[in-house]
């Protein structure tokens, strides 16, 4: 198995694409808005990626947040309220906010699962500061780290109980950025002891079943090399410090504030230690390039996919969408 997940060129898998796809056998695949148009299109296309490989637990990836970050839209999907409408019920009701956020995931879980998508890169942990990128900064839980965890918690819960495995992310944390990682190297300056309350979210929700990298300079950890493509961040922070032990993911290696061809900073990422590198554009140069220059996925990192997969085989609890928003929209209604 190749441990890359890999996107597609478009709404149907090409016949290129399918050659590749049975040969490479990557760990899973991600879907965006380029590839979804409607229910019955996007059932059809991930049963086929599931048939490539006769795998049920396929892991088929998607970034529906809610706010700006869907790529199931609307009219054909309901919008989802963003992160920071949690985060403004907290401040009257955090009991109120925790369900609300739960519930809100299960809604999301239900129009994936109906799909075929396993898997949603939600929640995010990172904690924001007034100087916040926006590119983070309008979709994170909070400023306060605890909170985040809470909110992060229930979100991940409401996921597992729609038969969706959530992805915590970007770890070791991305509040401090102050560029957008898509378009250039974010540098954080702050302290290995402020940059505690960074982690803190991450090491509540340590046991998370998948976690997802950040591209950032974090010179109190490793003045050389971003956390994506870092020893020190992934092994000894992620690892070590957190105590993730679930499958590690990269961030799209197709960011900016990443340099080097495909291929090269898949190596670099797996040789940091990470279990598989996300690559996410579907452009067939890029995905020949990076198997051909990585090794196989390891043993531990196809044990933490199994487990991670694992984690939603049983737990799906049916429940009616229309009453799920209902309930959400009521409790977010007093913020």
């Amino acid at each position: 198995m190749t441990p890359a997940i890999f996107g597609l060129s478009g709404p149907a898998i090409t016949p290129d694409e399918r050659a590749f796809f049975t040969e490479a056998d990557p760990a899973g695949y991600i879907l965006f808005g380029r590839n979804v148009s409607d229910r019955d299109q996007m059932r059809a296309l991930t049963d086929d990626l599931r048939s490539l490989h006769g795998r049920d637990d396929l892991p088929i990836l998607i970034d529906q947040e809610g706010g700006r970050v869907a790529r199931m839209k609307a009219p054909v999907w309901p919008e989802f309220p963003p992160g920071p409408r949690f985060d403004a019920l907290y401040e009257i009701s955090p009991m109120a906010a925790i369900e609300a956020a739960r519930t809100n995931a299960r809604a999301i879980a239900h129009i994936l699962a109906e799909v075929g998508v396993t898997v949603d890169c939600l929640p995010l942990l990172d904690v924001a500061t007034p100087s916040t990128h926006a590119i983070i900064g309008d979709r994170a839980l909070g400023r306060e780290p605890m909170r985040v965890a809470a909110m992060g918690r229930a979100i991940l819960d409401g996921l597992r109980r729609g038969g969706v495995v959530g992805v915590v992310k970007h770890m070791p944390g991305h509040g401090r950025a102050l560029v957008d990682s898509h378009m250039e190297m974010p540098h954080v300056d702050a302290s290995a002891e402020e940059l505690e309350s960074d982690l803190a979210p991450f090491v509540a929700l340590n046991r998370a079943p998948m976690g997802m990298t950040a591209h950032l300079l974090y010179r109190a950890w490793d003045a050389d090399n971003p956390g994506t493509l870092s020893p020190a961040v992934v092994q000894d922070i992620i690892r070590g410090r957190i105590g993730f032990d679930g499958l590690l993911m990269t961030d799209d290696i197709d960011m900016k504030a990443l340099s080097g061809s495909a291929g090269e900073k898949a190596v670099r990422a797996l040789a940091a230690g990470v279990d598989v590198v996300l690559d996410c554009w579907g452009r067939m140069d890029e995905m020949q390039d990076i198997v051909r220059r990585c090794p196989p996925m390891t043993g531990r990192a196809r044990e933490r996919l199994d487990r991670a997969m694992a984690t939603i085989a049983d737990g799906r609890e049916e429940a009616d969408f229309a009453e799920l928003v209902a309930r959400r929209d009521a409790l977010l209604a007093a913020a």
